[in-house]
């Protein structure tokens, strides 16, 4: 039976992914602290009200040293901690430490890319890819094909999905627009397909790009697809592990 492998969340749009082992999953909401906080640039039009496409925050598809950020967060004290390979470990308070912030991620940022200026977070808003609260969901199947046409070991997380489920055949996903996912105790309805970015080109471990990701997804499938993006319309605790239903 397809189940569960990993859990992920992102508490910085684009700054740092952490494992879970279980979530609860709230109806018409996105995953809680993913994409809690999102850095602005200065070119940002955000006003910080309410939620606002990507192009107005700094994105690991322009600076793709930050993929290989990892995060933990301490919800209690509201608190995250960041690490990368070719910085200290910091950890901040989000609503009250960008000037530390700044001062850590300005050395990965490149001198040809507008600066990050702050932290942003909108209250009860997720700051996801999607105008809509979404979960993100990865079949390791489809990752997995990829990587074989490519003729290279893909790391799921260079993916930044949230649900990473195995046991499906590679790109049955495609199919599921409109459908259900039945996870735990959880509903989540399959809205749209992922269309991936310059991001997935790098290594998340080194930040560094190791695989022409979109070159091989157009060449081979005639789209840049992979994953899909998904709206919880059930409650529920999911965990590592659960069967995964398609409804």
């Amino acid at each position: 039976m397809p189940s569960v492998a990993a859990l992920w969340r992102h508490p910085i749009k684009s700054h740092g992914r952490e494992p879970l082992q279980s979530v609860q999953l709230t109806e018409g909401c996105a995953l809680p602290w993913d994409r809690r906080w999102a850095i602005s640039h200065e070119a940002t039009r955000a006003d910080g009200t309410a939620w606002a496409e990507c192009v107005n925050w700094t994105l690991a598809s322009k600076v793709l040293a930050l993929m290989a950020i990892t995060a933990k967060s301490d919800e209690a004290a509201g608190t995250v901690t960041l690490s990368h390979p070719e910085r200290p470990d910091i950890t901040i308070d989000p609503d009250q430490d960008s000037v530390a912030f700044l001062d850590w991620i300005r050395p990965l940022m490149p001198d040809n890319r507008a600066q990050s200026t702050g932290i942003v977070r909108v209250p009860d808003v997720a700051m996801t890819d999607t105008d809509f609260q979404s979960v993100s969901v990865l079949n390791l199947g489809t990752s997995a094909d990829l990587g074989m046409h490519m003729g290279m070991a893909l790391s799921p997380d260079r993916w930044r999905c949230n649900i990473h489920i195995d046991g499906f055949a590679p790109w049955e996903e495609n199919a599921w627009i409109g459908r259900t996912l039945r996870i735990g105790e959880a509903e989540l309805e399959v809205r749209e397909p992922i269309v991936r970015c310059r991001a997935t080109t790098a290594d998340p471990e080194t930040g560094l790009a190791d695989g022409d990701t979109l070159k091989a997804l157009n060449a081979n499938f005639s789209h840049q697809n992979c994953g899909v993006y998904t709206a919880v319309t059930k409650s529920g605790l999911i965990a590592i592990g659960d069967e995964v239903e398609i409804l």
